[in-house]
């Protein structure tokens, strides 16, 4: 629960240089004689350049953030010059975050300016800048993504030598069932509703509920996701509030300690967000509390009202996902196992076609592809394994199913390792192993698809008779018997590998697996609506 695997220590060195690229950027803006509410954007500023920009090269990392600027400053004069206006400001700021969430349709660049463009407005709420303050805002930011540019870029190119994971393309749809839009508009409604409310609590502080509801839609997908992250961020929130009235309230604002408190809290963000939500809520919760301090501002009833503003947020979130729009767990996290289950059987052609000697053949993407894949997957499944979840049988299926797509994986790096190596012969029963193995994943991807279909020609058919027929239609039209039949149990062959030919053996391993993810994916959610 509290240590996870890091990798050739990629999330310890990425802490470090958030913590230099932010403390950089600090300094420049101390240096530069700029105020303290300038220094504290800057440092804002140079954090999320460094937490956002997730391009898939470091080209593209580069121009996205000299793009930075051009979403955040127009939105940070407006911010400003509607600082006394609180309608048009409040107006303003839902039509921002619509924009945000839309531009998320434009991959991680358009995400990246999005979040970007959000913040800045949040920031100005939060320091309460004016219009005077605009031009040292301006070179407050303009001086700290160059900080930040500088440290990612050339002081410490940590993408140079590990290149950044590609995000999997987003699920396909059109119109109000593309997830873009989708999100758009619950998040706008989700905002507009903790706006409200959130005033209603505190006329000074109720940006912090819009904020909450903007991050509960970042990096979701389904109703569940969104709920579980709702609860990790009020959860991070409360235990980040205890810590801060134990540390933050009794340092009164003094700047050495605090500084050094901040940098372990910038250095906890980016160490704890890829594996912990909660986690990485506590160390944004006490930085803020900080920050408080230093603005001079920080008491104990000002912790607490964070807090209802957090729950306002968190709960507008949760109710414009559940009734707006909704997308259900079941139906997301299927379309991400579907993907998965091709990626598998892809990889395992293109092995196979390697071994029997086309050289053009490569399964290493496709497996690559497959470990994204499947961090997708467990992003879908997790409300369904959530301690708090409250049904045992979607619970173990969801158990059930990410460790065979887990195994999956394995046998599917241990078929790309024998097809990279160019001593490994062919052997004809690779390709009737092959074929058994694309058979088991259409079987089990075409299944859904049928019965939907199949439920459409019921559909079509009952209102295509006659109003004094519609009740003789066939039963046979609504049953599944269109539907894909089960997987095929593999071949007695399977069992009994021949030795010397480890290929074979990782395609009977698939055969197998396949095979028993057949049980899991057949079960229907109204199947396993079982409580504890």
């Amino acid at each position: 629960m509290f240590v996870a695997p890091d990798p050739g220590h990629l999330r310890l060195r990425t802490a470090a240089r958030a913590v230099t690229g932010v403390g950089l950027a600090v300094a420049v803006a101390e240096l530069a004689g700029l105020s303290l509410t300038a220094s504290i954007t800057g440092g804002l500023a140079a954090l999320l350049a460094l937490f956002t920009v997730a391009d898939a090269s470091v080209r593209a990392q580069a121009r996205t953030t000299a793009l930075l600027p051009v979403a955040g400053f127009p939105v940070l004069a407006l911010a400003t010059a509607l600082h006394g206006v609180p309608l048009a400001r409040d107006a303003a700021f839902v039509a921002v975050v619509f924009c945000g969430v839309y531009a998320r349709r434009w991959g991680p660049r358009g995400h990246a300016l999005g979040i970007f463009a959000f913040m800045n407005f949040f920031v100005t709420q939060f320091l309460h800048a004016l219009p005077g303050q605009l031009p040292e805002l301006y070179a407050a930011v303009g001086l700290a993504l160059a900080s930040a540019a500088l440290v990612r870029f050339v002081l410490w190119p940590l993408e140079r030598r590990t290149p950044p994971a590609p995000v999997p393309a987003p699920l396909p749809g059109r119109g109000l069932a593309r997830p873009t839009t989708r999100q758009a508009v619950q998040a706008t409604v989700a905002c507009a509703l903790a706006l409200g409310v959130g005033q209603v609590l505190s006329q000074d502080r109720w940006y912090w509920a819009v904020g909450t509801a903007w991050w509960v839609f970042v990096n979701t997908t389904s109703r569940g996701e969104t709920l579980v992250r709702g609860f990790r961020r009020v959860l991070g929130t409360v235990i980040g509030i205890a810590i801060g009235l134990l540390v933050a309230i009794p340092l009164h604002g003094a700047p050495a300690p605090t500084a050094v408190l901040v940098a372990l809290c910038v250095f906890g963000i980016f160490y704890t967000a890829p594996v912990s939500y909660s986690w990485m809520m506590l160390a944004v919760t006490v930085m803020a509390g900080l920050l408080y301090g230093l603005l001079g501002v920080l008491h104990p009833g000002l912790l607490v009202l964070r807090l209802e503003q957090t729950a306002v947020g968190a709960g507008a979130a949760c109710l414009a996902v559940v009734l707006l729009l909704p997308v259900t767990t079941h139906t997301t996290n299927q379309l991400w196992i579907e993907r998965a289950l091709r990626s598998v059987h892809a990889a395992t052609a293109e092995a196979i076609a390697r071994l029997a000697g086309d050289e053009t053949a490569d399964p290493a993407p496709h497996a690559a592809e497959l470990e994204l894949l499947l961090g997708r997957v467990r992003m879908a499944l997790a409300p369904l394994v959530h301690p708090l979840s409250p049904f045992r049988g979607r619970k173990a299926r969801a158990r059930q199913v990410i460790a065979l797509l887990d195994e999956c994986a394995r046998e599917v790096r241990g078929l790309a390792a024998v097809a990279a190596d160019p001593e490994a012969g062919h052997d004809e029963r690779l390709a009737a192993a092959c074929w058994r193995v694309e058979g088991a994943v259409e079987a089990l991807t075409a299944r859904e698809n049928a019965a939907h279909q199949a439920r459409g020609r019921a559909v079509k058919a009952a209102a295509a008779q006659p109003a004094q027929a519609t009740a003789t239609v066939p039963a046979a039209r609504t049953a599944p018997d269109a539907v894909p039949a089960a997987v095929p149990a593999p071949r007695a062959a399977v069992a009994a590998t021949p030795p010397g030919v480890p290929a074979l053996a990782h395609l009977h391993g698939l055969e197998r697996l396949l095979t028993e993810l057949d049980a899991p994916l057949r079960v229907t959610p109204a199947q396993l609506l079982t409580p504890r």
